[in-house]
């Protein structure tokens, strides 16, 4: 590729390359800086045009796709100067959901132990209806039955529906059985 040629080339493009920008964006600023941000991601990508292809055209997709990728990012963008709506973002601590965790991992030891086993199975080691049921020994059924009454069961205690004992020795329980899933 002949460097001087693109770049007289580049420059012989800039008229068309503003006149275009200016009537997608309607700003005559913003204009010119699509037409530099184009110019130098032209520049940058020399080794991807092909030579003999319509450079304008080429430049032209470049300098859109600029406009809507920067269009896009500033529709998720929020003028904020007095920091009011950043203000409005800080988060809280997050000591509740530590205790959900504990009372989830104690809730999950009132279950009985085949509809546990199958949950942690599914949910927690991520194995398929179908190897959980190899594993346990019983038909796919089966496993979808226990891990269906198990999932109703522990919404029914999580929720406050059914009560029961919060304990750390029970969590602590739970989590080992959960680790000891992971790690298969």
């Amino acid at each position: 590729m002949n460097v001087a040629k693109f770049k007289q080339d580049l420059v012989d493009a800039i008229p068309r390359l503003r006149a275009f920008a200016r009537s997608i964006s309607g700003d005559r600023d913003r204009a010119d800086d699509l037409v530099q941000e184009t110019l130098a991601k032209a520049i940058a990508n020399k080794d991807k045009f092909t030579e003999g292809t319509n450079l304008t055209a080429w430049l032209i997709t470049i300098l859109r796709n600029q406009y809507y990728s920067v269009g896009r990012k500033m529709q998720r963008e929020v003028a904020d100067p007095d920091g009011e709506h950043a203000a409005s973002l800080e988060s809280k601590p997050q000591q509740a959901g530590h205790l959900e965790l504990k009372d989830f991992l104690s809730a999950l030891q009132v279950l009985p132990d085949d509809q546990r086993e199958a949950l942690i199975l599914i949910g927690a080691s991520g194995f398929s209806y179908e190897e959980a049921a190899d594993i346990l020994g019983v038909k796919v059924g089966t496993v979808k039955s226990r891990v269906s009454r198990a999932r109703l069961r522990l919404d029914d205690l999580m929720n406050g529906t059914e009560k029961f004992e919060r304990s750390e020795i029970a969590a602590a329980e739970s989590a080992s059985l959960i680790r000891d899933a992971l790690s298969v």
